[in-house]
C-alpha cells in the first residue's frame, strides 16, 4: 500500500492548521478569563462603594441631619402656633 506524497502534504498541512488553531483557541480563552477576573474584582469594588454610599445617604437623611441643614442653610424656623393657619378638606 503507498501513500501518495500529495496525500501526505495536505495531511500535514491539516495538522498544522489544526493545531494552530488550538493554540490560538486556548490563547483567547486565557485572555477572556483573564479579562472576566477583572470585571469580578471591579463588580467587587463596586459593590463596597455601593453599600458605603447607602450608608452615607442614610445617615444624611436622619431628621436630625434634614432639620439642621433646613435651619442652617436654607435659614427656615418652625412658625409660631399663633402663625398657623390649619386649611381641613
Amino acid at each position: 500500500m503507498s501513500v501518495k506524497p500529495m496525500t501526505l502534504v495536505i495531511l500535514l498541512l491539516a495538522i498544522i492548521v489544526s493545531s494552530v488553531g488550538v493554540v490560538y483557541a486556548r490563547h483567547q480563552n486565557r485572555m477572556l478569563f483573564v479579562e472576566l477576573q477583572a470585571l469580578g474584582y471591579e463588580r467587587d469594588r463596586m459593590d463596597v462603594e455601593w453599600g458605603q454610599l447607602q450608608l452615607e445617604q442614610s445617615t444624611l437623611t436622619t431628621y436630625g441631619q434634614v432639620e439642621q441643614a433646613a435651619r442652617n442653610r436654607l435659614g427656615m424656623i418652625n412658625p409660631a402656633p399663633d402663625t398657623l393657619v390649619i386649611v381641613k378638606p
